[in-house]
């Protein structure tokens, strides 16, 4: 005889049972409530915030949950009550262009709060009495600032990654920033490409020690802040790990938009028109990840990047017969827009992503499953936050609000049978189409030349440089960039 299959009302009914006779505790029930999948799909629509007069670009909860802080194409940065929908406090960012974004400093009673934006800068705004707010310029890049980490814990301590290549580390008891590394290709095939553009980065929240960096190439980048000398005396640009998915190696045409540790320190990676990816540490290639090079994992490389730092689960497998492959996400469009990438639930139980379409996607962490396709904005969709306690979501993009997501639906939601495929890639993290992508290439070989390392190395970039704008110019001939026509450079410098 076939057993009926158990449903979530069956088991919700089981597990309140387990609690009240003391088989399962009630930290535990709520996690088992709080990840239930019948709360995802019964998300719905809550309401909308509406101040914001540009694309909002960066959404994120303060550490209680009760306050959405949101940064906009207006320059302004707004503190909203979610659930009310009322505005605590809006005011000017002090950048000069996009407010890509907006975090609250953790510890800081709500006052302290760190931005970063197009314009290459980064701030920080305190928050005085009566609504007084006091802002003030830390750091700057040479090229876009699209996201910033913020050591968990801490209310002094975070990180940016810049479109120049630049990883910096502030720390708001000092006054400057410390320059930790500029990221470079692993070999010369991308000689166009002298620094990789940096679009994402994320601190591992069970080892602070760690962050990874991802851009315009196919490799995420593991770092251990332990092994930066802070006098300056060694560099620090060499990885501790890498993550890629074997099938992406070597690939041109695809880069990384946005990045997620969830608390399990597994790593979640989405790429640009192509699919997102899920590594635990036993996926990584190691500190060197070309294969035909002999330094990978000899005992020099072990003293010399802290292996012991590490478990063994996190080197790469020597058994060819068993090989780890990534859990895949697909089904979403990640093509036109730098696009993030989240956890969902209290155990990140979920896998939650924006979309080309204006919609809104999550799986199964575990099965990759698509359980759920919801309608959001009229355009793309770029931000998707958790609440930090419940399941509560936060969505913005290329529209003016802000949508929020609770599970309030009285019918629990089917998948769409429309869901678009994926369209075909087009590289366009790669085409530098305009003077502005020429002159962030010039810069970066700039700083690498005037640094004390590279001292010896000029005739070396003037050479990439000579090749850069080749590069330039043959992009810009092209016929097949449905970005529309680009200046050339003889234009540009004439």
């Amino acid at each position: 005889m076939n057993k009926r299959k158990r449903t979530s009302i069956d088991k919700a009914v089981v597990n309140v049972w387990n609690r009240e006779v003391g088989e399962l505790s009630t930290r535990n029930f709520a996690h088992l409530l709080g990840g239930s999948e019948d709360l995802v799909l019964r998300l719905d629509m809550y309401r909308k915030l509406l101040k914001h007069k540009g694309c909002v670009n960066t959404v994120s909860f303060n550490a209680d949950g009760d306050i959405l802080v949101s940064g906009s194409d207006d320059k302004r940065v707004i503190l909203w009550d979610w659930e009310t929908g009322n505005i605590k406090l809006s005011f000017p960012s002090g950048h000069q262009n996009n407010v890509f974004q907006a975090m609250i400093m953790p510890y800081s009673n709500d006052r302290s709060i760190v931005t970063s934006a197009a314009d290459g800068k980064v701030r920080h705004a305190q928050i005085l009495e009566r609504g007084c707010v006091d802002t003030k310029l830390l750091g700057r890049h040479q090229g876009q600032v699209h996201k910033l980490a913020i050591e968990p814990g801490s209310p002094h301590i975070f990180y940016t990654c810049g479109e120049d290549g630049l990883v910096q580390h502030f720390d708001l008891r000092t006054s400057a920033a410390t320059e930790l590394f500029i990221c470079q290709p692993i070999d010369d095939r991308r000689s166009y490409m002298p620094v990789v553009q940096l679009n994402t980065i994320g601190i591992d929240p069970r080892n602070p020690n760690l962050f990874a960096i991802a851009g315009t190439d196919e490799y995420t980048r593991l770092y251990d802040i332990r092994k930066y000398k802070w006098d300056g005396s060694t560099s620090f640009g060499q990885p501790a790990n890498y993550f890629c998915p074997p099938h992406l190696i070597d690939d041109e045409q695809v880069g990384i938009t946005g990045l997620a540790f969830s608390e399990q320190s597994e790593l979640l990676v989405s790429y640009n028109d192509e699919f997102i990816y899920l590594f635990t540490k036993d996926m990584g290639l190691g500190p060197n990840p070309i294969p035909e090079s002999p330094t990978s994992m000899n005992s020099s490389d072990e003293s010399a990047w802290g292996v012991d730092h590490f478990s063994e689960a996190s080197l790469p497998s020597t058994d060819t017969n068993e090989k780890v492959t990534p859990q895949v996400y697909k089904g979403h469009r990640n093509r036109e827009t730098v696009k993030g990438v989240n956890f969902l639930g209290p155990k990140c139980e979920y896998v939650v992503s924006g979309s080309d379409c204006g919609r809104i996607f999550i799986w199964k962490k575990k099965s990759g499953e698509l359980i759920r396709v919801m309608e959001a904005d009229r355009n793309v969709v770029n931000c998707i936050e958790s609440h930090p306690h419940t399941m509560v979501l936060a969505s913005s993009g290329i529209d003016n609000d802000i949508k929020i997501w609770t599970p309030k639906a009285l019918e629990r939601a089917t998948l769409p049978t429309n869901i678009e495929k994926k369209p075909k890639a087009r590289g366009w993290m790669y085409r530098m189409s305009s003077p502005q992508d020429l002159m962030l290439q010039l810069f970066s070989l700039q700083r690498q030349r005037t640094s004390p390392e590279h001292s010896g190395e000029n005739s070396t970039a003037d050479q990439e440089l000579l090749e850069l704008i080749l590069t330039f110019n043959a992009n810009s001939d092209g016929s097949d960039d449905d970005r529309g026509d680009a200046a050339s450079v003889d234009d540009f410098f004439s």
